[in-house]
């Protein structure tokens, strides 16, 4: 770390070169500017970059042992209601050259392999362990988060790349209460936002994107989402690690 402790980091943090290398300012930048331009289709995470809601993390190609941490600390957040829709975002290091979709797809999920692997707290006995199942959600630290992948080699979904920077978001369940899947403001927040996402992005709503509980629906498959219009194909590459 860039002569601080810290791990999970504030907006001011983020521009801050005692705290953070330069590649960090400069990804963070880039970050900022695009989901605060005024037609970002998600809304939220416009708003919450804004009033400086959001926190972030980052870890290099070789080194992320200070990932636990952050997420741990990042959950503190969620101690008590009433819970502000922040929202955790871990840059990884740029590669020399731009790789392609699959590459990305690979790091992303040896990253989480990994935070799941340096997890203390087991998993709920009542949840999913195999991600297969329609009601699998990645857990850490005992709470279900939603996590997603934004990747420099997107080029359709533009929505999905935020840089240079394989950027991973975090989303702790809690955040949708009042938004979920079956809700009324779920369903009319969701709809809005995917309409705003075609239109950035010139294509349809991918097809593996739906709401948490559909038992038609893999909760994993959207982690990742393709650069088209396509299902994801294939067995999800995290496994639950033996107790």
């Amino acid at each position: 770390m860039q002569g601080t402790n810290k791990v999970l980091l504030t907006k001011d943090d983020m521009t801050n070169p005692a705290v953070v290398p330069g590649w960090v300012i400069h990804e963070y930048n880039t970050f900022h500017q695009i989901v605060t331009e005024k037609t970002f289709p998600c809304y939220f995470g416009m708003k919450a970059e804004m009033k400086g809601e959001l926190r972030y993390a980052y870890i290099t190609q070789e080194d992320w042992s200070n990932l636990p941490k952050a997420v741990e600390e990042f959950l503190t957040l969620f101690n008590e209601p009433p819970y502000i829709r922040h929202g955790l975002f871990v840059f990884v290091e740029p590669e020399e050259e731009k790789d392609d979709l699959e590459h990305y797809r690979k790091r992303f999920w040896d990253i989480l392999q990994s935070l799941h692997e340096n997890d203390k707290q087991k998993w709920p006995d009542d949840t999913p362990k195999d991600p297969d199942h329609y009601l699998w959600d990645f857990h850490f630290g005992g709470e279900p988060i939603f996590v997603f992948g934004n990747a420099p080699a997107y080029k359709q979904r533009k929505t999905r790349d935020l840089g240079n920077s394989l950027i991973l978001g975090f989303q702790p369940r809690k955040i949708f209460e009042g938004l979920e899947g079956t809700q009324k403001g779920g369903i009319m927040s969701r709809e809005k936002v995917r309409e705003r996402v075609e239109k950035w992005d010139n294509l349809p709503t991918h097809p593996d994107i739906s709401h948490f509980g559909d038992p038609d629906h893999n909760e994993w498959k959207q982690f990742f989402i393709g650069d088209d219009a396509e299902p994801v194909q294939g067995e999800c590459p995290f496994l639950h690690k033996a107790q």
